[in-house]
C-alpha cells in the first residue's frame, strides 16, 4: 500500500502532544509494520485545530492532486487531523472524493465502530445534498427570471456572439461569417456546397474546426440568429441579438 502521512501539534498544547518528530517517528515505525510504502509525511508545527493556516494540509492536497497512486493518508491520532468534529468529517470527505482512506494509529476503527461519528457523516452527507439542490435551485430560479427578460439564460456561445460579465453581445467580426452563411443560402446553396465554400476559404467554425452540411444546417435553424431566443419553453425576441 502506497501512503503518506500527517502530523500536527499546537502552540497551545506542545508540552501535552510533545514534538512533532515523535508523532513523525510513530508513523513511520506504523508504515513499517505493516509494509506500507510511506512516501511523505506533511506536518503543521504550531499550528491550531482549525483550517487557517495550515500550510503542511494544503501541501498533502495539492500532492493528492498530483499523485493518483496513494492509497491512504497516516495520522498519529484524529485530533491531529481537527479537534472540531465537523472539521474533521469534512477533510475526511475530502479525502474520500480523492479515493484516499484515513488511517489513524490510535484509532484503528476510524471508519464505522462509532454509531455517533457514522450518523454524523451521514447527517453532512444529507446537508451536503441539500446544499446542491439549493444552488441548483437558485441557479434555475436565476436563469429562467433571466431568459423571461430575454437575457441569455446559459450554455454554449454560438458563433457570432461573445459572452462578457454573463451578457451576451455580438461578436462584430464573428457576426459578418453569420451574415454570410444566410448571404449563401440566400443565393441558392446547398448546405454541402456553403461548408466546402467555408472551408476553401479559410473559415472556421466557433471551435475552430471544418465545416459540414450539418453544422451549417444547425446555423441557419439557430433562431438566435434573428433575435430569437429559447430557454426551457421560454421563448423571448432580443432585437440586439439579431445578426440577420
Amino acid at each position: 500500500m502506497f501512503v503518506i502521512g500527517y502530523a500536527r501539534v499546537s502552540t497551545a498544547n506542545q508540552r501535552e502532544e510533545g514534538t512533532i518528530e515523535i508523532q513523525q517517528n510513530a508513523l513511520r515505525e506504523y508504515a513499517k509494520s505493516k509494509r506500507y510504502v510511506l512516501n511523505q509525511i506533511f506536518s503543521d508545527d504550531g499550528i491550531s485545530g482549525g483550517l487557517e493556516n495550515r500550510p503542511g494540509l494544503v501541501e498533502l492536497f495539492d500532492y493528492l492532486e498530483c499523485n493518483k497512486n496513494v492509497d491512504a493518508v497516516l495520522i498519529f491520532k484524529l485530533d491531529r487531523l481537527a479537534r472540531d468534529l465537523y472539521i474533521q468529517e469534512h477533510l475526511i470527505r475530502k479525502l474520500e472524493d480523492h479515493n484516499v482512506k484515513l488511517i489513524s494509529l490510535k484509532e484503528p476503527e476510524l471508519d464505522s465502530s462509532d454509531p455517533m461519528r457514522k450518523a454524523f457523516r451521514q447527517f453532512m452527507g444529507i446537508v451536503s445534498e441539500l446544499e446542491k439542490a439549493f444552488i441548483t435551485m437558485r441557479l434555475s430560479a436565476g436563469r429562467l427570471n433571466k431568459a423571461e427578460k430575454g437575457g441569455y439564460a446559459g450554455g454554449g456561445i454560438p458563433l457570432g456572439y461573445k459572452a462578457q460579465e454573463k451578457q451576451l453581445s455580438l461578436d462584430i467580426e464573428k457576426s459578418e461569417t453569420i451574415k454570410l452563411i444566410f448571404s449563401l443560402r440566400s443565393s441558392g446553396m446547398n448546405f454541402r456546397s456553403i461548408s466546402i465554400y467555408l472551408n476553401k476559404n479559410g473559415i472556421t467554425t466557433a471551435r475552430n474546426r471544418k465545416w459540414y452540411a450539418g453544422t451549417v444546417k444547425y446555423i441557419l435553424e439557430n433562431p438566435i440568429y434573428r433575435g430569437k431566443l429559447q430557454y426551457k419553453g421560454i421563448n423571448t425576441v432580443n432585437r440586439a441579438l439579431s445578426i440577420v
